[in-house]
């Protein structure tokens, strides 16, 4: 026999045995570190992450029904001061398509919600120089007299550092007065990538990495449910997508044990049209749907903590999100009624109440309508389907 040939032999061995016993440490719910979980991500077979990250699943969300949600993205403005090289949809103060969303247009917006079986408002806007802690908790205030009924699904921690940071007040103190105020949840916006280095190519305005953990710990503390999100496929580096995984872990292991914390982890593709950071630094999403698939299995398996994780139809497509229903995946999201910032940057996919539970229904799983908490709701029996015309 070829001497040269056994030791390649033995490193396949060596590697494969390697794999499986990251598989096997997985299956037990141990924190993989992050060298473990970029060898999977780099050298496991697909079909076989895909089987371990399904096999979490089954534990974590025994059911086996996958999760949707009605709901409509509203903007409180869209007058912003970070200029994220990502972002289509802010405009700087004083241009003339800047707004600010007022009572009439959310009663509209909100009435329409109801008609199209919604029961909540994610309420996101921009970093507003003028707009401080007093204008979000009227506003708050204002829809919950109007539509009690109504949650919200309000900011993100880079809004709430802006609120702090033009009120001189503690993030504790902020997240306090919004929820007093009729905030029900925290949505995990703005995180990207948590890695200072890539935040300050992207988004140097927003929030610091730590600063938006420690933002989450805080509303963890106060029992605000929230979800967490990475932005990937742009200018950072595999390596740096699992520090994001680790540091969110750890903010989960930190909550009080009767909080919820993140109830939902949701990977999403950069989408590269017409940006600042296409234009200017040439980078386009390449994320590949096989990569796309990878990285929702890989999210089952290093964040053992977090029971919910949510395929991105929105900017991956109907295709590559069912599949991800068979790779750890349990969640498709919502049907978005309104959603004006990522398909400003080129998103096209869009789903009715109907067409959404057909997806589901088509990849092999049972629908099931939820609200925000993931507490199942029945389907109204007088909704409207939308005319999606966005």
């Amino acid at each position: 026999m070829d001497n040269h040939i056994l030791p390649a032999r033995s490193c396949k061995f060596a590697a494969s045995m390697e794999i499986g016993n990251l598989y096997d440490k997985a299956l037990r719910f141990e924190f993989l570190s992050i060298e473990e979980g970029m060898h999977l991500f780099e050298h496991a077979p697909l079909t076989e992450l895909m089987a371990v990250a399904n096999e979490l699943r089954k534990v974590q969300v025994p059911h086996g029904k996958v999760t949707w949600q009605i709901d409509r993205n509203v903007n409180t403005t869209n007058v912003c001061i970070a200029n994220c090289k990502f972002c289509n949809f802010y405009r700087i103060p004083g241009h003339p398509e800047a707004y600010i969303t007022d009572m009439p247009a959310y009663r509209v917006k909100i009435e329409e919600t109801l008609r199209y079986g919604g029961d909540q408002l994610l309420l996101q806007g921009g970093h507003h120089p003028g707009l401080g802690l007093d204008f979000y908790t009227n506003t708050f205030r204002q829809i919950k007299q109007e539509f009690p009924t109504i949650k919200l699904h309000a900011l993100g921690p880079p809004e709430v550092a802006h609120i702090c940071k033009l009120e001189g007040k503690s993030h504790h103190e902020v997240l306090k007065a919004l929820k007093e105020a009729g905030m029900d949840s925290l949505p995990g916006a703005g995180a990207e990538i948590l890695v200072d280095r890539v935040r300050r190519l992207i988004s140097k305005g927003k929030c610091g990495a730590d600063e938006w953990l420690e933002i989450m710990h805080q509303a963890h503390k106060l029992h605000i449910t929230t979800s967490a999100t990475m932005m990937f496929g742009h200018v950072e580096t595999v390596r740096e997508r699992f520090e994001h995984l680790v540091r969110l872990r750890e903010v989960q292991a930190k909550k009080p044990e009767d909080a919820k914390g993140f109830l939902a982890f949701i990977p999403w593709t950069f989408q590269d049209v017409d940006t600042l950071l296409t234009k200017i630094r040439g980078v386009q999403n390449l994320t590949t749907p096989e990569e796309y698939i990878r990285m929702i299995a890989i999210s089952r398996i290093m964040l053992p903590n977090v029971k919910n994780i949510q395929a991105s139809w929105l900017t991956v497509g109907k295709q590559t999100a069912q599949l991800c229903l068979h790779a750890g995946a349990n969640d498709f999201g919502s049907i978005m009624i309104e959603e004006n910032v990522v398909s400003a940057a080129g998103a096209p996919h869009r789903f009715t109440y109907k067409t959404i539970q057909e997806a589901i229904k088509e990849a092999g799983f049972e629908p099931q309508l939820r609200n925000q908490q993931y507490e199942w709701r029945a389907l109204p029996e007088t909704i409207e389907e939308q005319v999606v015309n966005y």
